[in-house]
């Protein structure tokens, strides 16, 4: 389930993820009190903006929303790219929305905003350096994105079109998963939920950190103000449950087995 550093920088990989929220210190605590997260300055092009940092390694990026913008806060997957602009015309040829860019972000690359047929959105980065590709499998840090729908069929196919991913498809009796890969390996999923979807959140990318000891996480993030939205349960890569921060941006922790 891992997705590896060399791996990361592939064009189409999850290289990223960022958060955009409506009160930025409190969320720093958060995040520094539950993975050990240091903060320090990145571009502040588009208002306040850090990075977060763990064992002198970029792990993620959190960003303030300006007061009249009321989004909902949630983490947001980046699929890596060689050229954002090309990738942003083939979404948008492939039935897809691109909100944002694609635009420069100083000196550090280009992005864009976008989203897929069925309205979950994720990010472009072309960067001169990927960030947040050296440090992977350590409590605290991402681990796997997955994409949660309603059902694979279909959407798949979008992916496919944009990025060039290999696809893998397990469906059975309740279960409906497609794995992405690329030159050989595992990047990604794309899991259909059926009616399980939640309808406040629609179709979404789901993001995943890596954590020493479920419960205890799940623990800690209600002691800090968050929530747990789906108990710990045990998966054939780990313990895993669905907590969300005390803005309400959800995310998964996983105890890796092994």
């Amino acid at each position: 389930m891992t997705t590896e550093a060399t791996t990361r920088r592939t064009p189409g990989a999850p290289c990223w993820v960022s958060l955009m929220v409506h009160d930025l210190a409190a969320t720093e605590q958060f995040y520094s009190a539950l993975f050990g997260w240091e903060f320090k300055p990145g571009p502040q092009h588009f208002g306040p903006y850090v990075r977060a940092y763990l064992q002198g390694r970029e792990v993620a990026g959190i960003g303030e929303l300006a007061p009249d913008r009321h989004l909902r806060v949630a983490w947001t997957t980046y699929l890596a790219s060689d050229d954002a602009d090309a990738a942003a015309e083939q979404i948008r040829c492939c039935g897809g929305t691109v909100a944002v860019g694609p635009l420069d972000a100083d000196e550090a690359g280009r992005m864009a905003i976008a989203s897929d047929p069925q309205g979950a959105v994720f990010g472009l980065w072309q960067g001169k350096e990927m960030v947040g590709a050296a440090l992977v499998g350590v409590p605290g840090t991402p681990v796997w994105n997955e994409l949660v729908t309603r059902e694979t069929i279909g959407i798949g196919t979008f992916y496919e079109a944009v990025f060039g991913y290999e696809t893998e498809s397990e469906v059975s009796a309740g279960f409906d998963y497609l794995t992405l890969h690329l030159k050989g390996r595992p990047v990604a999923g794309v899991h259909g939920v059926g009616d399980a979807l939640p309808r406040e959140l629609g179709p979404h990318w789901m993001t995943y950190f890596a954590v020493a000891d479920t419960d205890a996480v799940v623990r800690r993030v209600v002691e800090l103000g968050g929530q747990e939205v789906r108990a710990a349960r045990d998966s054939a890569y780990g313990r895993v449950a669905t907590v969300a921060d005390p803005e309400g941006a959800v995310f998964a922790v996983i105890q890796q087995q092994g």
